[in-house]
Formats: C-alpha cells, sequence, structure tokens
C-alpha cells in the first residue's frame, strides 16, 4: 500500500524498527561503557587515595581504619556499646577544658579577686531589693 520498506538489516518481520534483541544489544553496549568507565574512574579514585603508599607508612592507622570502617558498615553506629565510647571520648576531651576552668576558679578564690564574689555582691547597688 503506502508503507515504506526498510532495509533488510533493520527489518523485524513486521516493518518496524528492530524489537527485543535490538534492545538487549543496545543495553549490553551501554552496560559494557558504563562497567569501562566505572573501572577508569575507580583506578583514578585509587591513585589519588594512594592506600599502598598510606598503608606502607602507616600500617597500624590503616588497620585501626579498617577496623573502625567495619565497626559502622556492620551496624555498630547505633549501639549501646558506641554510645557509651562517644559519652567516654567526650568526657576525655572536655577534661582539658573543664580543669582550666576550675584551675582558674580556684586561683581567683585563693587570690581574693572580685571576679570570685557572689552574685548577690556583684549586682549594682541602684537595683531596689524586692522587701
Amino acid at each position: 500500500m503506502g508503507s515504506k520498506a526498510q532495509p533488510p538489516s533493520e527489518a523485524s518481520g513486521n516493518g518496524r524498527a528492530p524489537g527485543f534483541a535490538g534492545r538487549v544489544d543496545s543495553l549490553g553496549r551501554a552496560a559494557a561503557s558504563l562497567t569501562e568507565e566505572l573501572r577508569a574512574t575507580a583506578a583514578d579514585f585509587g591513585r589519588a587515595l594512594d592506600l599502598r603508599g598510606r598503608a606502607q607508612r602507616h600500617p597500624y592507622l590503616m588497620v585501626a581504619a579498617a577496623a573502625g570502617l567495619g565497626y559502622v558498615l556492620g551496624g555498630g553506629l547505633f549501639t549501646r556499646s558506641t554510645a557509651r565510647l562517644l559519652g567516654l571520648a567526650g568526657r576525655v576531651a572536655a577534661f582539658p577544658m573543664v580543669r582550666s576552668e576550675l584551675v582558674s576558679l580556684a586561683e581567683a578564690v585563693l587570690s581574693g579577686s572580685p571576679d570570685a564574689q557572689d552574685e548577690d555582691r556583684s549586682r549594682p547597688s541602684d537595683v531596689p531589693s524586692p522587701s
């Protein structure tokens, strides 16, 4: 009738573009291209991190990093033991700051400086009392 004939290499028997086989072939080529691109990206990433060099220079640090990553990926991040460990780490990290504040407060009290006076004594005298 009035339909255009397609070349034999593209025809699928019903006068339309290639069907399922053509799509599978196209997906196969796209998957191969993606795989090749991922491999190249992984190689670039590996060269940027230089994991082999780091492992040779700092082997114990890399073992600790691997153990920590395994702990997190294994689901240990949201456990009671992790909460306790983070609480302990917070207290240890805050200890020097709290210690320096306590030492400065004790020095102020022992030296009798005005910074160590009560809040009641440090109020201005022109504020009327509530009585």
